[in-house]
């Protein structure tokens, strides 16, 4: 059994979140949803490590995160982010940026659980489509904060994941990663989608869902307006080692996406255009203190302008400029912008900083 939102808030004795509850419901039920994550939600917990290592091959691939195995490893210190995860940060960041964002998600009947939805509500997030399961726990990932970077131990709840019978027709939908056993939940959202041709469909895959396949996805891959990926993930999704990225975006275009975002590090990105135009887009300059999030923040910043009404020129200016600012603090959501800040920032980008035709 699951509960839907709106008949669990019995089971919280926090008034203070029941009454948030019941506001979020109220407000749901008011008007269209612009933006719709659906993915896993997650409680992070970040450990700063500094006695480690990082070890790389020459060309700076396959890198491992190392520490004295058999022995006692100090940390720095920790700090625990709910309500995280990519469709939680993407729900988050849609809201950052204006538009009615609201989150398809699962969780426990836990503490974490009842924390993640308070956060998502908080955060002006409509957390009525947030589902809980009375027999399982809350997702719950440490994060291993090395340097700039982060590994990653994960544990997801086996949920039994369904679309929310009384889903609103959202103007986006935003899939993002999921866990292990939800290739019918896949095909249950493309059935809901075809069954809704004014909805569209941005899709960001995570480990799982690139572990399933192309094949097996080739119905979302079809459906979707637009999709995200980075090119060691494009790679995988595609099962070859091209370096090139025009070619890496012809054939993730091939799959069915209309437009392709191939993101490369601190490279930049590139995508490529319905009608075949590709661009480069550089990075906004900064310097990284921890990188968790700044892919959902492109990718969701990016749908986020498509669903505005902005060109794809627009939405590739404003995608760098909130990925930089979410590397600047610890975890996926304290750097997120509004419109008026990500416009600052474009009032004092370099002369350089914009889209460059690559075809």
């Amino acid at each position: 059994m699951v509960y839907h939102l709106s008949t669990a808030l019995g089971h919280f004795a926090n008034t203070h979140l029941r009454v948030l509850l019941v506001c979020c419901y109220n407000k749901c039920m008011e008007k269209q949803i612009d933006f719709l994550a659906i993915g896993d939600l997650v409680v992070d917990d970040f450990i700063r490590l500094n006695d480690a290592e990082a070890t790389c091959d020459l060309d700076q691939e396959n890198c491992r995160l190392c520490v004295r195995f058999g022995d006692k490893v100090p940390y720095e210190f920790h700090e625990v982010l709910y309500a995280v995860g990519n469709s939680g940060n993407a729900a988050v960041s849609a809201s950052r940026l204006g538009l009615r964002s609201a989150h398809h998600a699962m969780v426990g009947n836990d503490e974490l659980g009842k924390k993640c939805i308070e956060t998502q509500i908080s955060d002006n997030v409509v957390a009525d489509y947030i589902q809980i399961d009375p027999k399982l726990w809350t997702n719950y990932h440490y994060v291993l904060w090395y340097g700039p970077e982060r590994t990653i131990l994960v544990n997801h709840a086996p949920y039994e994941k369904h679309l929310p019978k009384n889903l609103a027709v959202p103007k986006w939908i935003y899939l993002t990663s999921l866990g292990e056993n939800t290739e019918d939940f896949h095909h249950e959202i493309y059935t809901w989608l075809n069954e809704h041709p004014e909805t569209k469909l941005a899709f960001q895959p995570g480990t799982f869902q690139m572990k399933l396949g192309k094949e097996k996805l080739s119905d979302i891959y079809s459906r979707a307006e637009i999709f995200f990926c980075n090119t060691d993930e494009a790679q995988r999704i595609l099962g070859i080692k091209e370096l090139d990225p025009k070619i890496l975006m012809d054939s993730l275009h091939a799959l069915g996406p209309k437009i392709v975002v191939v993101t490369d590090g601190i490279k930049g990105a590139y995508a490529r255009e319905e009608n075949g135009s590709m661009w480069f887009m550089p990075t906004y300059p900064h310097t990284p203190i921890e990188r968790t999030g700044a892919g959902d923040s492109y990718s969701s910043t990016i749908t986020s302008c498509l669903a505005m009404g902005k060109t794809l020129d627009e939405a590739l200016l404003w995608a760098p400029i909130n990925a930089m600012s979410v590397t600047q603090f610890v975890g996926a959501q304290k750097g997120l912008l509004t419109q008026d800040k990500i416009k600052e920032y474009l009032d004092k980008a370099p002369d350089d900083y914009k889209p460059k035709r690559i075809n």
